[in-house]
């Protein structure tokens, strides 16, 4: 095979990037050495939800590179998510400030840079940090997701799928932590021995030490991560007022020693994404970018079901409109079945100081297409804020590889002030949604006869007003919010913010076997309960909570239109959906 010349390697990699409409523009071109500002490289706006990889050894750019792609992505009108794990993406709120040695790269590359700020929404997991409390109810997370968490092996996993159906058939809310061990501890005792045996396949010894992991969790500190008010994953989908997408940054320094939790966590955020976005085929631009840090982390021990939930939601979610870049080391990182569906691939340099990195080095190799680069060598000598490129062009075929110099972000590289951080989220729209947790009457309250107790700044107004229905089933807060707008509140995200016409159904479980029959109730027919103890215990007299009449009624409604919930690939299953 001939050699080719360095100005027909220049015009091969031209040729490849030359693309017709908006791009991610990612950086020039290096070729035999040189620096080519007139062969720039870039990602069609169109391609980003065919799913993306950013690869690379630890201080190789790889956090600064999707840094760089988040900006242009809301410069485009396009939502992202980033998981900030160290804390640096918070920068994106700060314009940057040029220096001669910045100003000098950038011109190098072609780049007419100045310092921007960008629209970003702080989160927090669980409110454990500077941000607007992420919380999911246990019911909206599932057995398969929890499982992780809890770290159970597949026949506990299974044992938990057939805790979860029971909760789901007898319409008892698992909202957080203790209304799971609720449901368990029921199950396991005297008065729960009949249900047991109806499960199959539960023994009480499984079941018992799901209830030791359970409550092992709660050790822990992880209650604050479940419970209500549950975050809304269609909030990711926001622009600003100018029309930029909004940056979604999802704080987790404080959680680096629960790295299970929090790659669960942005697994659940995906998977409500997935279940609750419409078809919407191949868009000139996706509706979100969603950049998964650590993504190692998501894989490591993993089951089957657990893999096998990622591998469709990946290859599913494309035609929603959403674009998932996993972000790790090396791609040995991701298994096969969801790496071959990662169609760009940004690769930074990655080290073979043993066996096991020249191994790793030569599986990333043959990984990408045949081009005119020595991989082995360019991929071991990249330097910081260089990598090795090829996505899909317009027609979906892949560009040339291209060893590329990376563009500069036009944020601070690095945290934001906590000033700014706080004042941010002091003014988000979404802290009255949010910030506040509420503890409505669910599970635990039912099988214990005990009254709901709000938690958080509202709980004295909660309890003032309980017997008027501050503490109201089915979605209304400790605060004494209307029913009535909170679900204006959820069609209007259905139909202005996803796109679909909002179909505001309720249906009642029919309640089970030897079951009382109010908790068939559908929450919303079901009028306030007292927030005192009802005396009873899971078999006790709830007569207090309704009038005979209408008692009967929602009885009648139970039997007539009862149904399990419907749960997605991760067992997940939105109560904001139910309603």
């Amino acid at each position: 095979m001939a050699i080719k010349s360095t100005a027909d390697k220049v015009a091969t990699i031209q040729k490849g990037y030359t693309l017709d409409g908006p791009t991610i523009e990612l950086g020039a071109a290096i070729v035999d050495g040189e620096l080519h500002k007139d062969a720039p490289v870039r990602l069609p706006l169109a391609m980003m939800n065919r799913h993306g990889l950013v690869a690379g050894a630890t201080g190789t750019g790889k956090t600064v590179t999707l840094h760089m792609m988040a900006e242009q992505l809301s410069t485009a009108g396009v939502p992202v998510f980033l998981a900030d794990i160290k804390g640096d993406l918070s920068g994106l709120a700060t314009a940057a400030t040029g220096s001669e040695k910045l100003l000098a790269r950038t011109e190098s590359i072609g780049q007419a840079w100045s310092g921007k700020t960008f629209p970003v929404e702080f989160l927090a997991l669980g409110g454990d940090g500077q941000g607007i409390p992420v919380r999911a109810s246990i019911t909206s997370f599932g057995p398969i997701l929890l499982s992780r968490v809890m770290d159970l092996n597949e026949t506990q996993e299974s044992s938990l799928q057939l805790v979860f159906h029971f909760a789901d058939k007898n319409n008892l809310e698992l909202i957080d932590l203790k209304d799971l061990r609720a449901v368990i501890q029921f199950l396991t005792s005297a008065e729960g021995k009949d249900a047991l045996e109806e499960l199959g396949g539960l023994s009480k010894a499984t079941a018992g030490v799901i209830l030791r992991e359970l409550i092992n969790l709660e050790a822990q500190g992880m209650e604050k991560f479940f419970g209500e008010p549950e975050f809304n994953t269609a909030e990711l989908l926001r622009t600003a007022p100018d029309g930029r997408g909004v940056v979604s940054c999802l704080e987790l320094p404080t959680l680096q020693t629960k790295p299970m939790l929090f790659s669960t966590f942005l697994m659940w955020l995906l998977a409500d994404l997935f279940e609750d976005l419409p078809e919407a085929g191949d868009l000139d631009k996706p509706k979100l970018v969603f950049f998964l840090d650590e993504a190692h982390l998501l894989f490591n021990g993993a089951s089957k079901a657990f893999l096998d939930a990622i591998t469709t939601t990946v290859r599913l979610i494309r035609s929603k409109g959403v674009g998932i870049f996993f972000v790790t080391q090396t791609p040995k990182d991701v298994p096969a079945d969801v790496l071959g569906q990662l169609a760009n691939r940004v690769q930074h340099a990655l080290r073979a100081y043993t066996p096991e990195d020249a191994k790793a080095l030569k599986a990333t190799v043959s990984t990408f297409p045949t081009s005119d680069y020595d991989l082995e060598e360019t991929l071991t000598t990249a330097g910081i804020g260089e990598a090795v490129i090829t996505v899909l062009n317009e027609k979906g075929a892949p560009t040339p590889v291209a060893l590329t110099r990376l563009r500069a972000p036009e944020s601070v590289m690095g945290p934001s002030t906590d000033a700014l951080i706080s004042s941010t989220v002091a003014a988000s729209a979404l802290l009255p949604k949010y910030g506040t947790a509420v503890d409505n009457i669910s599970a635990y309250e039912k099988i214990t006869g005990k009254g709901a107790a709000p938690t958080g700044p509202a709980a004295g107004t909660a309890q003032q007003g309980a017997g008027a229905g501050a503490g109201t089933q089915g979605g209304a807060t400790a605060g004494g919010l209307d029913p009535n707008a909170i679900d204006a509140e959820a069609r209007r995200i259905e139909e202005e913010v996803l796109g679909r016409p909002s179909s505001r159904t309720s249906s009642s479980p029919a309640p089970a076997p030897g079951m009382p029959p109010e908790y068939g109730e559908a929450p919303e027919r079901r009028a306030p309960r007292p927030a005192q103890p009802t005396g009873g215990g899971f078999g006790g007299d709830l007569a207090g909570a309704l009038g005979g009449g209408l008692q009967s009624m929602a009885r009648s409604l139970g039997t007539q239109l009862g149904r399990e919930l419907l749960r997605g690939v991760f067992g997940t299953s939105s109560k904001r959906r139910r309603r």
